[in-house]
């Protein structure tokens, strides 16, 4: 098992058809840490609404969290736009000093995270900074659809891959959003938006998460993070001991029927 003094998780997307719970869990049992962050949408309240879905997997994702926070981890959860707990933190939650407790786990709004080596990162859903999510949240939701057909659309795809033996893993959804040049752009604002705030507010980086892309670079002299999700890559950052932080992309392990299948 590897261990690591921080892991970054977002967008588990739990309750929701597209979530790789049964990845993340695999991820889970294979790595440990320290400190636990979540940074949002760990919970697709906005998918529940619609339509109750809630395997067993999902279940053990919640459980292994709790077990991981009652054994000594320093769990954090920051609030996501698509979390249950978006609309209590909104209006009650001001500041990063403001926290909740859900039992061993803190609840924020966002939050710091100084690393091994002493530098300071801000860390944030991110939703914040996306234009249409603030001024258009309709559309947001008629995308929302749009993507939900996407996943299914890939899952399908994965599906079939399996049954030939291949195992890959090749998302539709992904292929089609960076391939748009708008979508480019808009992940290129975004990131540039989260890094100026970030400049501003004197803190050497950002982790953020929302918009399923992971990705680990410098841009003007800030360190920009994002962590990636558990519905299209199954990506997570992590802290090593000394404080080099690193994207892992994990596997999608094939379950016992579906090496069968194959």
């Amino acid at each position: 098992m590897a261990h690591y003094r921080s892991i970054f998780l977002s967008d588990i997307h739990l309750g929701t058809r597209g979530c790789q719970a049964e990845s993340l869990l695999d991820f889970l049992r294979q790595n440990s840490c320290q400190q636990l962050y979540l940074v949002g949408d760990i919970i697709d309240l906005w998918r529940l609404k619609v339509r109750w879905y809630w395997p067993r997997s999902h279940n053990t994702v919640v459980q292994k969290i709790l077990r991981l926070a009652r054994n000594g981890v320093t769990v954090r959860y920051i609030r996501g736009n698509h979390d249950p707990i978006y609309e209590l933190l909104s209006d009650y939650v001001l500041s990063q000093e403001d926290v909740i407790a859900l039992g061993d786990i803190a609840i924020l709004q966002e939050t710091v995270h100084v690393t091994a080596d002493g530098k300071k990162l801000w860390v944030i859903h991110g939703d914040q900074f996306d234009a249409a999510m603030r001024y258009a949240t309709w559309l947001i939701r008629l995308g929302d659809h749009g993507y939900t057909l996407l996943l299914w659309l890939n899952r399908l795809l994965q599906s079939g891959f399996r049954r030939l033996g291949l195992r890959r893993h090749w998302s539709l959804s992904a292929y089609i959003k960076y391939r748009v040049k708008k979508a480019v752009q808009f992940i290129n604002d975004y990131e540039h938006l989260l890094v100026e705030e970030t400049s501003r507010r004197g803190f050497d980086g950002v982790i953020c998460g929302h918009i399923h892309h992971a990705e680990q670079k410098t841009i003007d002299g800030v360190l920009y993070y994002n962590d990636g999700d558990w519905v299209e890559s199954c990506t997570a950052l992590v802290e090593h001991a000394d404080g080099y932080m690193e994207i892992l992309h994990w596997p999608i392990p094939l379950r016992f029927d579906q090496e069968a299948a194959a």
